[in-house]
């Protein structure tokens, strides 16, 4: 579990192609070093499991799943990638719950500045725009952000100058690749609501419910 808070921005340093998976060697720079092998590191918003330490450095291997569904198989030597630990108990959660688990990849549609922030605006894979509403939180390429508006696949973001300066979002540009994960909270709740029962009267969180209780207003 993450918070998508980056720590650290790292560099891919080797990569090897293993069958059909890949093996992936990456100096996380700053990020703590005290890492251990089997420890949990988001690359990328990629939760990965580090399989050897050299050095500092850091080797993960990149499951054939993982591949199929991430952009961690266009990574190349030199490549940057956004870095975070796994929780502790003690830490601070300074974004939001992010899994690690990448539901569909984006694209950056265009940018623009807006104050000192940076304006983003993303496409989203088909089916995953009902888990985004506006304030609420999203997570691009491992870094938790929230939702300024959302519009049919569209959505907007505000990047503010730490975050550009901090992550690799300050090398996007339109027509970027990302991954995106929606707030797992949105997930629990439409299974809620949706999730395949034998009543509506078994105790199931319904539209109906929500309306009734003062949550929605009638008729929605």
């Amino acid at each position: 579990m993450f918070t998508g808070i980056v720590q650290s921005v790292g560099i891919v340093q080797h990569i090897q192609h293993r069958d059909a998976d890949v093996s992936m060697l990456v100096d996380p720079h700053s990020i703590d070093v005290r890492v251990e092998i089997g420890d949990s590191v988001a690359v990328n918003g990629v939760c990965l499991t580090v399989s050897e330490r050299i050095g500092s450095r850091l080797r993960f291997d990149v499951s054939v799943e993982t591949l199929s569904r991430t952009l961690l198989g266009d990574l190349a030597i030199g490549s940057l990638v956004n870095l975070e630990l796994a929780l502790l108990p003690t830490t601070r959660i300074g974004g939001h719950f992010v899994t690690g688990h990448v539901d569909g990849v984006g694209e950056l549609l265009n940018q623009e500045p807006d104050g000192r922030s940076m304006k983003m605006e993303f496409a989203l894979p088909e089916g995953l725009s009902r888990y985004l509403a506006e304030k609420g939180s999203i997570c691009i390429d491992g870094v938790s952000l929230t939702v300024n508006a959302v519009d049919d696949n569209r959505f907007s973001v505000n990047v503010i100058p730490y975050t550009t300066g901090n992550t690799v979002m300050r090398y996007y540009r339109p027509g970027r690749k990302v991954h995106i994960e929606v707030d797992i909270l949105a997930r629990y709740v439409e299974r809620l609501m949706t999730g395949e029962r034998e009543s509506a009267d078994d105790g199931s969180i319904t539209a109906e419910f929500l309306a009734e209780h003062g949550f929605l207003p009638p008729g929605e």
